[in-house]
């Protein structure tokens, strides 16, 4: 439009320069030139057909909905999915796709990447010049997807879910959840260290002595069904107090590197297994707990009979029912002082679901540009829940928040549009099936919130009853994570690691003296003494010495050191 009215407008000063008008006249006769051409219509350019081919998808067709109005409105394009991959055919026909997604970086992506059907994102400035978004905030991951097939030493994509930093964590698993009501009951008493824990638990049996069916309760309530090479629930309260991982026949400190064998003396695992035979000496655990399942186990919590979980799943997220609601009675974090849990953290590597562009594309500048506008935060959050200012948008403070049409959708996607975008929310949903950075990671256009609506403080449901509401004043936080966030959790980090097979003869050694940790474990959780338990320890650290656990500690040493360089390369 505006080339065509400079054109007019030269042309008609030559013409009154040519018959001697004055400069006045030019100016009206080229405004009213220009004023007639805005009421001539100039014709739209046909949209760019791209070809998405998503191992991920299901769809077959053309996008449709509000997410291809917003493809258009941005970049002028109509995306064609098809969930058809077949590397070879696409060798045969010469074009595998315009944007290509892998659903894992196995055979059929390196495949691509040897037989030179995948877009090389360095050449010609492609990644510097339109991605970069992705080449200033997705460095690891871009490493990452180079370090997959080493010998072409290039980049072709990057993993989905990635994170944007080391010090992000998920959802918690270690949440330290106790019936807060009792907590509240008893005036909320400080709990520094696992002395006080205890403490705490005597205090609620006293005021809670039966559950709701009459049988005696306990803090605590444990199962063998998940025991490998260690009982699970000892463990997992040495991650849950210390922050240390899992990891073979110990537990692993990514802070340091250090590797904690199963059996050294005065070691996490010993310290925890003494704890819970604390408990179980002090009627605190149930008695029940070696020979029942985790089913069992389920049915006394949710009976009331448990006042404690260490973990979220068979703590709060199981007991905190619309019955035990009502009755305000109520689950929820308290984390000792001097606890440092493990959190795990997002990897900023990102996943194995690989975004990618066809070699063959006519369009290899416009498959950039869109990909690129993903990872920034208006395309990640309007590929999740709608285009901004329509459905979400930043308060004066910078929080996310929704607008009445975009919470009416993210509650029922199946939900009639209104305005300028036509259909049902669900009928306009992108069909890709993948996404750039994680739910979790923090969106830098807000107010440290992240892209995970669940968790934006717009978005937080009132407080189910009075307990929660309680916790939530008690605590100055929404949600568990939030409350995590602001303790001391350490943050275990996401890493590809994978152990080696071990050969059959250590496999062998390996079963046994897991079988003599596990058995002798259980056998020093019941000991009705401090005697009976020291005599039953060293009973366990000879016998499992004898079966080889020197052997296998030396292997386990090895992998810590192995973790422990992998973590490097990504912190």
């Amino acid at each position: 439009m505006k080339k065509a009215s400079v054109m007019v407008s030269l042309i008609l000063l030559c013409l009154c320069v040519a018959c001697g008008n004055s400069s006045n006249q030019i100016v009206e006769e080229t405004k009213e030139v220009e004023e007639s051409l805005t009421e001539v219509d100039t014709p739209q350019e046909e949209p760019i057909e791209l070809v998405v081919c998503s191992q991920l998808s299901s769809y077959d067709g053309v996008q449709g909905g509000w997410f291809a109005q917003v493809m258009q409105e941005k970049f002028n394009v109509k995306l064609i999915i098809s969930p058809y991959l077949d590397v070879e055919k696409g060798l045969e026909q010469g074009f595998l796709g315009d944007i290509i997604v892998f659903g894992n970086t196995g055979d059929s992506y390196k495949t691509a990447v040897e037989e030179g059907v995948l877009l090389d994102w360095e050449a010609n400035d492609l990644l510097a010049e339109h991605g970069s978004y992705i080449l200033e905030n997705m460095p690891k991951a871009l490493e990452h997807n180079r370090s997959l097939v080493p010998q072409k030493d290039k980049i072709f994509g990057f993993g989905n879910n990635v994170a944007s930093s080391n010090d992000t964590f998920e959802e918690v698993i270690y949440t330290w959840d106790i019936r807060w009501d009792l907590y509240k009951e008893l005036g909320y008493p400080t709990v520094k260290d696992l002395d006080e824990l205890t403490t705490l638990f005597e205090d609620m049996k006293k005021i809670c002595p039966t559950d709701d069916s009459g049988e005696e309760t306990y803090a605590m309530s444990i199962w063998p069904d998940w025991d490998t090479n260690m009982v699970m629930c000892v463990k997992a309260m040495a991650s849950a107090y210390y922050g240390y991982d899992e990891f073979h026949f110990g537990l692993y400190d990514s802070d340091t590197g250090a590797f904690y064998g199963a059996l050294d003396e005065n070691g996490p695992y010993l310290e925890m297994l003494k704890y819970f035979n604390t408990l179980y000496r002090k009627g605190l655990l149930d008695p029940n707990s070696k020979t029942q399942t985790y089913e069992d186990m389920l049915k006394k919590l949710q009976s009331s009979g448990l006042f404690f979980s260490v973990m979220g799943y068979c703590g709060s997220l199981a007991y905190n029912t619309e019955g035990h609601i009502a009755e305000n009675k109520y689950m929820a974090s308290l984390l000792p002082e001097d606890a440092t849990p493990a959190t795990y953290g997002m990897s900023v590597t990102g996943g194995n679901r690989v975004w990618t562009i066809g070699a063959d594309t006519q369009n290899p500048e416009l498959c950039m540009q869109i990909i690129n506008w993903l990872c920034t935060p208006e395309g990640r959050l309007t590929y999740e829940y709608g285009p901004q200012g329509v459905m979400w948008d930043y308060d004066e403070e910078g929080n996310t928040y929704f607008t009445e049409l975009g919470k009416t959708c993210y509650e029922d996607r199946v939900t009639l549009l209104t305005g300028d975008y036509e259909g049902y929310f669900s009928d306009g949903c992108p069909q890709i099936n993948n996404i750039t950075w994680s739910y979790n990671a923090e969106n830098p256009e807000s107010n440290g919130e992240t892209y995970n609506a669940h968790n934006w403080k717009s978005n937080a449901p009132s407080a189910s009853c009075e307990m929660e509401q309680d916790w939530r004043d008690y605590t100055g936080t929404l949600t568990t994570l939030a409350y995590m966030k602001t303790k001391n959790c350490v943050v275990v980090p996401a890493i590809n690691y994978e152990a080696p097979e071990k050969r059959e003869a250590l496999q062998k050694v390996w079963d046994q003296v897991a079988n003599c940790i596990v058995t002798e474990s259980w056998n020093a959780i019941y000991a009705e003494s401090d005697e009976e338990y020291e005599k039953i320890v060293s009973k366990m650290v000879a016998g499992a010495r004898a079966c080889g656990y020197e052997q296998c500690m030396t292997w386990c040493k090895q992998e810590a050191e192995r973790r422990r360089a992998l973590e490097e390369d990504v912190r």
